[in-house]
């Protein structure tokens, strides 16, 4: 085979065979293919796209690049939940010790942040001791002793995907519906999940932008998971505005530890019972919606799930006292309020440019290198629809840098919009797509 007549082929609008999507990955993850080759192919599946098929060829053709871990030794049917990528998206936080605490094992490898979108590692590394760096071993361990542990993706896991989503970052195909869903598919079935939860984001604030990118999206992802054996199920979520109230690492830490004890953000909790029932579901531990959501609100009111968070933050070496002792979690210098001077409401949060406000305090990465500051970031008073009484903060930045808090504090009143009338509350869950 020759990489110039398969990128000819793509090029034309012809289907790649799997034979020859095999080849591509194979020789591109041993560095026999060049980037500019590489480049020319993504940028023909950017304009001609891809059947299912080829889809499907790929996702597994990445997965099968490096290491597949065999989960087989954990009891139970696992369940493995992925997110899109979104602000103030706390989801994994507050599910994964609610869907233990019910009895459903849940063995999840998480990634970083980069750009205005938060990474589920980078916010537990804020917590003092945290270890997310497991071997294989390890991590199957402390699934069986404690029914939850976290890690950060190993190496060897999808070099493929690594390595095209590097190049992809580089070349604007990285909004490519075929090249999203078999990246983000790769990398669950190689993490040896039985089942697969996803949690597709639409709007300002996501990679999908409208309702019909997004079903397009969950819509392959599910029928990838369903070829390939994985019971796979979506649902597409809002994210014109950020899913909680806070955006920054150990913030989000806290807001997580609220949600658990049951006050926090409405929304987050609502998307946590939606993505819970349905990985409870798949487990095998609730055989409907009904009884499922039954299940993690008791998880909930019984402070089981809480108890979970505390024993999975001691078994990977984290100080588990900050679930009730809060100033254990790194500490901003600066905070400043912005305070309702009269009974107002919330009209509008634009969740991309929060995301960027708070990235730019420290919060997150514009480079993969950049290092993160775990205590500064966002915290909202509320979302939209409630009305912020007055002397409440309606927002809330903390800071290290003198100056730059003062930036942040003018820079976020362009982002929270306001009304002195009532606003409607938005939808926060579109749709759920099953096999």
């Amino acid at each position: 085979m020759r990489m110039y007549d398969l990128i000819m082929k793509k090029r034309n609008g012809r289907a790649l065979s799997k034979d020859e999507i095999d080849y591509i990955i194979s020789e591109y993850t041993r560095d026999n293919l060049p980037d500019y080759q590489m480049s020319a192919l993504a940028m023909a599946i950017y304009f001609r796209g891809m059947t299912p098929e080829e889809t499907a060829n790929l996702t597994m053709a990445m997965a099968r690049s490096g290491d597949m871990m065999d989960l087989a030794s954990i009891k139970g049917i696992k369940v493995d939940k992925h997110s899109t990528g979104g602000v103030a998206d706390t989801t994994t936080l507050v599910l994964a010790p609610m869907v233990a605490a019910c009895g459903a094992p849940v063995a999840k490898m998480s990634g970083r942040g980069l750009g205005h979108t938060g990474g589920t590692i980078d916010k537990l590394e804020s917590i003092p001791g945290m270890r997310l760096e497991l071997t294989e071993e390890e991590f199957i361990d402390k699934v069986n002793k404690c029914g939850l542990a976290i890690m950060g993706q190993t190496k060897n896991l999808t070099p493929a995907d690594k390595k095209l989503y590097a190049l992809r970052d580089v070349t604007a195909t990285v909004d490519s519906i075929p090249l999203i869903a078999s990246s983000v598919m790769s990398k669950k079935i190689a993490a040896g999940a039985d089942g697969i939860v996803l949690d597709v984001k639409v709007g300002r604030g996501a990679f999908m932008k409208d309702i019909e990118s997004a079903k397009e999206l969950a819509r392959l992802m599910v029928d990838i998971g369903a070829s390939v054996g994985r019971k796979t199920v979506a649902h597409i979520t809002n994210m014109d505005q950020p899913l909680g109230l806070a955006i920054g690492n150990s913030l989000e830490i806290i807001e997580a530890i609220d949600v658990l004890k049951g006050r926090g953000s409405k929304d987050l909790l609502e998307v946590c019972m939606a993505l819970g029932a349905d990985m409870l579901k798949i487990a095998g531990v609730a055989g409907d919606d009904e009884e499922a959501k039954a299940l993690l609100k008791d998880a909930l009111d019984s402070g089981r799930a809480l108890q979970r968070f505390r024993d999975f933050i001691k078994s990977q070496g984290g100080d588990e006292r900050v679930v009730d002792d809060i100033s254990l979690l790194p500490r901003a210098k600066f905070v400043e309020q912005w305070v309702a001077d009269r009974n107002i409401y919330i009209r509008d949060l634009m969740a991309l440019d929060l995301g960027l406000v708070a990235m730019r305090l420290g919060a997150g990465r514009e480079k993969k290198e950049d290092r993160i500051d775990f205590s500064v970031g966002i915290m909202l008073g509320g979302k939209v629809g409630d009305m912020i009484k007055k002397g409440k903060p309606i927002a809330t930045i903390y800071a290290n840098d003198k100056s730059k808090m003062e930036w942040a504090a003018g820079e976020i009143k362009k982002y929270i919009l306001l009304s002195d009338e009532p606003v409607s509350r938005p939808t926060l869950i579109y749709m759920r797509l099953s096999q």
